[in-house]
């Protein structure tokens, strides 16, 4: 007598699935709420620097296009009446807590979930906003604020598709969203880095 494998609808199957899933999410939420954290922390020790001395060059300020110091000194780094890097610290403690929640065993309520999704929406919205902004009107880029779209992007994604599983179910469209995350934001990635090309290609040129 052999052992047949677990099909896809046995229940222990579909068990350790989901904790997987559950526990990956978990990590990814704690990993990139700590990143997150950090690199808003720097950035509003960074700005406070600034406004006490108009004279201080910023850590970041790499080259005239990586150069934080222009980016702060704009209305856009005080998008909501306070240092955007005020709204990080927030938002990422927030994160790195549902993140170990999760890793924890703690499970949310449906309305919880919700509400992180609304948070999550809003930070890729807003991320991008200021993509926008730095390319377009600011016309420099901060590398500690390209470390917050670098996380903010895939716990957005990450945490719809854990949401979308949890409403819908496994159907298809879902299940396909859910295996192919990691082309999707190798995509998203890809585009705004052509996009930072596109935009300062006169600079980079010079460096060759």
């Amino acid at each position: 007598m052999t052992l047949s494998k677990a099909e896809p609808d046995d229940p222990t199957s579909v068990a350790r699935t989901q904790i997987a899933s559950t526990r990956g999410l978990g990590v990814l939420l704690v990993v990139g709420g700590l990143v997150g954290l950090v690199a808003a922390v720097i950035l509003l020790v960074e700005k406070l620097s600034l406004a006490a001395d108009p004279d201080y060059i910023p850590s970041c300020d790499v080259n005239p296009v990586l150069s934080c110091g222009s980016v702060m000194a704009t209305e856009q780094a005080e998008a909501f009446g306070i240092p955007n890097p005020i709204i990080g610290i927030a938002g990422f403690a927030i994160v790195f807590a549902i993140g170990a929640g999760v890793l924890a065993g703690g499970r949310y309520s449906r309305w919880y979930w919700a509400g992180v999704q609304a948070g999550m929406t809003f930070a890729v919205v807003f991320v991008h906003w200021l993509i926008y902004q730095s390319l377009y009107t600011i016309s420099a880029l901060c590398p500690y604020c390209m470390v917050v779209w670098a996380v903010t992007i895939p716990l957005f994604v990450c945490t719809t598709v854990r949401n979308l599983r949890a409403v819908g179910g496994d159907q298809p469209w879902i299940t396909e969203l859910c295996e192919y995350r990691g082309p999707i934001l190798t995509g998203w990635f890809l585009l705004i880095a052509g996009l930072i090309a596109h935009r300062f290609w006169d600079y980079w040129t010079t460096l060759v």
